[in-house]
């Protein structure tokens, strides 16, 4: 295996795990963002406040999002990392 051939599957592994964890990422900063504008407008300081939202939240779209995970993740073993592996 060339160098070549390792860094692109290196750089199409890290841009399919920038696809996988969008959603998720997106979700955690809007909801970080509406949370702590809606804690700076009423002063309520409350650290359940920001951490069971957020995680419901994330919980929701992960399952969601979960199909498209599975199959990013395939797609790219079985186009990709398979027929390395096996020399094909």
């Amino acid at each position: 295996m060339g160098e070549t051939i390792l860094f692109d599957m290196l750089r199409q592994a890290l841009l399919i795990s920038v696809r996988i964890s969008a959603p998720l990422l997106g979700v955690a900063l809007i909801a970080g963002v509406v949370i702590g504008l809606f804690q700076a407008l009423t002063s309520v300081q409350e650290m359940t406040l920001t951490f069971v939202p957020k995680v419901g939240l994330m919980l929701v779209v992960f399952w969601v999002s979960m199909s498209f995970m599975t199959t990013a993740l395939s797609d790219f073993f079985l186009g990709e990392i398979i027929p390395l592996v096996s020399g094909s």
